[in-house]
C-alpha cells in the first residue's frame, strides 16, 4: 500500500505498511480502486451532462464513493470491495443515459477508456491486484510525484468537499449543478493535466467547496435553526447516556427522538459538540451535554463511558474494550462493530439501557459554543466599535483538525500566548486543544468564539467578509490572522477554498502535506503567502508586528 493524504502518514512522507489511521494494506488498495472507478462514473456523468442528461442516484453515489475514502471513515475491505461492484454497476447506468442521450441528439457516443472502461475482477483477490494497478504510487513513474502530488491534492480536496455535500444531501440540499462540477473536476484527473493546470484545477475544488459548504449551511440552520450562543456542561449527569461522535446532525436527531422518555442522556464527543447549540437540537432535554474532546482521545474516553457509543461519520479509531457497545451509521465502518443502515437505533438503546450508566452527577462545568455566522454578525457593530476604540487589537482564527502527532501543543500555546485584547474564533475539533480555558471578555463579548464544526468554516468566512465591509476594506487588510491545524481531505477542502478567495498569509501546521512538492509548495508561497508554523512566540510577534 501508499497512502499519504493525511497529515499524520508514517514518517511525513507516507503509509507503507499498514496506516497510521489503522487501516491495512487490503482497505487502502480497494480505496484506491473505488476512486478510481467512481472517476470512470464521473467521466461518462460528464459527457452525458453536455447532452442535458443527468441522474440524481449517479450523482449522490460519486459523493458517496468519494467520502467513503475519507481518512477515518470506511475500515472493512469486504463492504469497499462490495462498493466497487456497485460502482460498476453505476458507472453502467450512466454509460447507457449518455448513450442514449447522444442517440437522441444524433451524435456519435465517444468511447471512453481507462476507469470508464473498468470490469471489476470476480474475486476478492483480483480486486486487490487491480487495486494495486491503480495505486498512487504507481502513478509516480508515469506523472512524476510533482504532479501526481498535485493531482492528489485535487483529489483530496475532492473528497472533503464530498463529505459536506453527503450531510447536506441527508438533509435533502441537493443542486445538480454542484454535483456535475464534482464529475467534471474529477473527470478532469484523468486527462494528464500539467502543473499550472492542476493548480488552477486546485483553486476550482477550492469554489466548488465553498458551494458545497453553503449547501451544508443551509441544510444544518433550515432544519435546526440558527445556532445560538450556549453554554454546553462538560460533565456528566447520573444515568444511563449514549455517545455520539461525528458530524450528521441528522443521526443526531434521530437518537434524540426514538430515546425520548426512555431515561437515557445523549452527550456529544468531537465534532458533535456544536450541535448543543442548534434551537432544534437543544430543545431535547436528554440532550445533556458534551463529553470528551478531540477523535484521537476516543480509545481512552470511550473505554471509560459506561454507556453506549455511536459513530455517524468519519473520525472512528479501532475499538478495544468497548467493542460490544459501539456502533457505526451512514458511511463509516469497522469490521466486527454492528452497523446501523436505517436510522433504528433500538440496538444502541438496548445497549445503553444494558450498561452500567453514570452513577452520579459530576460538578457542573460548561464551556460555551454556537458563535455561528448568525450569532457574530448580530453583535458586529459591537465588535467594529471596539475595533476602532482600539479595545480590540487583532482576530485569530485558530483552529481546524485535530490530530494525535507532537507539534499540536502550538495551538495551545498560541491561544495562551494571545494578548489580552485580542479575540480567537475556533472551529472544528482542534479548539478541543483550549476550549475548555477562560480567556475573558472584551466589554462583554467573549475572546473565545467557538464557530462550529470544521464545515462552519463557510461561518467564519462570512464573519470575515461581513467585517471586512464594515471597514471597507478586504479580509487581507483585516486584522485578522488564521492558523489552521490540517489532518485530513477535509481541512485540505477548506484551504483550498481560502486560496480561491485569495485570502493570504495563512499559516498552516503542525507541519506541511507530503503530497505537495517543493515547487507546488513555492508557488504557494508566492501567491498565497502561505507559511508552516514555526513557534507560538515567534508567529505572533510576526503577526503583531
Amino acid at each position: 500500500m501508499f497512502c499519504y493524504q493525511c497529515e499524520q502518514t508514517a514518517k511525513g512522507t507516507g503509509c507503507t505498511v499498514k496506516g497510521v489511521c489503522g487501516k491495512d494494506e487490503n482497505t487502502a488498495v480497494l480505496q484506491d480502486l473505488l476512486y478510481h472507478v467512481t472517476q470512470g462514473i464521473a467521466q461518462y456523468a460528464s459527457k452525458a451532462a453536455t447532452l442535458g442528461a443527468q441522474d440524481q442516484e449517479v450523482d449522490i453515489f460519486v459523493v458517496k464513493a468519494l467520502f467513503t475514502t475519507v481518512t477515518n471513515v470506511n475500515f472493512d475491505p469486504e463492504n469497499i470491495a462490495a462498493t466497487v461492484r456497485d460502482a460498476a454497476k453505476i458507472r453502467e447506468k450512466i454509460k447507457g443515459l449518455y448513450l442514449n442521450a447522444a442517440d437522441a441528439a444524433g451524435h456519435k457516443p465517444e468511447a471512453l477508456a481507462g476507469a470508464a472502461d473498468f470490469t471489476p475482477a470476480d474475486t476478492f483477490e483480483g480486486l486487490l491486484e487491480q487495486g494495486q494497478a491503480v495505486a498512487i504510487d504507481k502513478r509516480f513513474d508515469l506523472r512524476g510525484q510533482e504532479v501526481a502530488g498535485l493531482e492528489e491534492l485535487v483529489a483530496y480536496g475532492l473528497k472533503g468537499a464530498a463529505a459536506y455535500a453527503d450531510h447536506a444531501q441527508v438533509l435533502g440540499v441537493y443542486n445538480p449543478e454542484v454535483y456535475l462540477q464534482f464529475h467534471q473536476l474529477l473527470t478532469s484527473l484523468t486527462e494528464n493535466l500539467g502543473v499550472e493546470e492542476l493548480t488552477a484545477k486546485a483553486l476550482e475544488t477550492g469554489e466548488l467547496n465553498l458551494k458545497v459548504m453553503e449547501m451544508l449551511d443551509k441544510a444544518n440552520t433550515d432544519a435546526y435553526g440558527h445556532p445560538e450562543p450556549t453554554p454546553v456542561r462538560i460533565t456528566p449527569k447520573a444515568g444511563k447516556s449514549i455517545l455520539v461522535s461525528g458530524h450528521d446532525l441528522k443521526d443526531l436527531e434521530e437518537l434524540l427522538k426514538q430515546t425520548e422518555g426512555a431515561g437515557i442522556n445523549i452527550y456529544t464527543h468531537g465534532e458533535m459538540l456544536p450541535a448543543n447549540a442548534y434551537p432544534g437540537l437543544k430543545k431535547y432535554p436528554h440532550l445533556a451535554g458534551n463529553y470528551g474532546g478531540a477523535w484521537q482521545d476516543q480509545k481512552k474516553e470511550f473505554a471509560a463511558f459506561p454507556g453506549a457509543i455511536l459513530m455517524t461519520t468519519n473520525c472512528i479509531q479501532q475499538p478495544t474494550a468497548y467493542m460490544d457497545r459501539i456502533f457505526t451509521c451512514g458511511l463509516v465502518q469497522w469490521p466486527g462493530v454492528a452497523h446501523i443502515s436505517d436510522r433504528n437505533f433500538q440496538p444502541v438503546i438496548e445497549a445503553a439501557l444494558g450498561a452500567d450508566g453514570f452513577a452520579e452527577d459530576g460538578e457542573d462545568k460548561t464551556i460555551l459554543t454556537g458563535f455561528a455566522r448568525n450569532a457574530v454578525l448580530g453583535v458586529a457593530g459591537k465588535v467594529v466599535e471596539a475595533v476602532k476604540a482600539g479595545k480590540i487589537r487583532h482576530f485569530f482564527l485558530v483552529g481546524g483538525c485535530d490530530g494525535a502527532k507532537s507539534g499540536r501543543n502550538y495551538y495551545t500555546e498560541f491561544a495562551e500566548k494571545a494578548p489580552d485584547d485580542t479575540v480567537i474564533l475556533t472551529l472544528a475539533c482542534g479548539k478541543f486543544r483550549f476550549n475548555k480555558m477562560d480567556f475573558g471578555d472584551i466589554d462583554g463579548i467573549p475572546r473565545l468564539l467557538d464557530v462550529g464544526q470544521c464545515n462552519d468554516a463557510y461561518s467564519a468566512i462570512q464573519i470575515a467578509v461581513a467585517l471586512a465591509g464594515a471597514f471597507e476594506t478586504d479580509v487581507n487588510s483585516l486584522p485578522l490572522s488564521m492558523v489552521l491545524s490540517w489532518y485530513e481531505q477535509k481541512a485540505v477542502a477548506i484551504l483550498l477554498t481560502l486560496l480561491h478567495l485569495g485570502i493570504k498569509n495563512i499559516r498552516l501546521g503542525p507541519s506541511l502535506p507530503a503530497f505537495v512538492g517543493p515547487n507546488v509548495l513555492n508557488l504557494l508561497v508566492e501567491n498565497f503567502g502561505l507559511a508552516p508554523i514555526t513557534t507560538a512566540e515567534e508567529d505572533l510577534a510576526a503577526i503583531l508586528g
